[in-house]
């Protein structure tokens, strides 16, 4: 078995890199985490590559469909994301379906009635179901050639209601990291950018990516 530091990650070459992602809040994100390394960036959307089904049963295998969907129609290197909330008492959930919670009839997302849902969900559990929840975010970068790299990032708070905060998006609202007294939806974007799930799996990424 060859042991984790053997491994030999390939690097990214200047140029651009798609970000296969239609999610505007992950979109800016994760153009602003990429800012510091002078990447130019170009959403999926932009290029009119449409979302493909997210048919995996992990983040990372999400991560990586979407990345390599990106990939292959574009012929660019492309880096995607499938990030969740978990929560405890609800054995998981939603997990690697936190978008699909929020979906309507018509196709677009309210995660305001996503958020409600958790809350129900919870309140069904009783008065001893705890509020510990974690969020997960999978990066996957892949290459026309069909070689992906994937990092996964964590990081474990509370879950609060009523929701607090304006910034952020998705569950941000509700979720309150360990160690803080705010939510992420509280939290000013440098603050999150310095101590999230994403922030995690993308420090990951760096290392083995975009450093010498």
């Amino acid at each position: 078995m060859t042991a984790a530091a053997d491994i030999v990650h390939r690097k990214l070459a200047p140029g651009k890199l798609v970000i296969a992602s239609h999610n505007k809040g992950k979109l800016r994100e994760i153009a602003e985490l990429l800012a510091p390394f002078g990447i130019e960036t170009v959403s999926a959307g932009a290029l009119g590559v449409p979302e493909p089904e997210e048919t995996g049963t992990t983040f990372i295998a999400n991560a990586e469909l979407k990345a390599r969907f990106s990939a292959d129609l574009t012929g660019l290197p492309a880096l995607a994301d499938d990030s969740g909330l978990c929560v405890e008492a609800l054995g998981g959930e939603p997990g690697i379906f936190s978008a699909r919670w929020a979906e309507r009839e018509d196709g677009s997302r309210d995660f305001g009635e996503a958020m409600r849902r958790v809350h129900e969900r919870l309140k069904e559990q009783g008065p001893e179901a705890g509020r510990d929840a974690h969020f997960v975010c999978a990066l996957s970068i892949a290459w026309p050639d069909g070689h992906v790299e994937s990092f996964e990032g964590r990081v474990d708070g509370l879950l609060v209601w009523p929701p607090r905060g304006e910034n952020g998006f998705g569950y941000d609202a509700m979720f309150q990291p360990l160690g803080h007294d705010v939510s992420f939806g509280e939290m000013d974007p440098a603050d999150k950018h310095a101590m999230s799930h994403r922030a995690d799996a993308f420090a990951k990424l760096v290392a083995a990516v975009f450093q010498p």
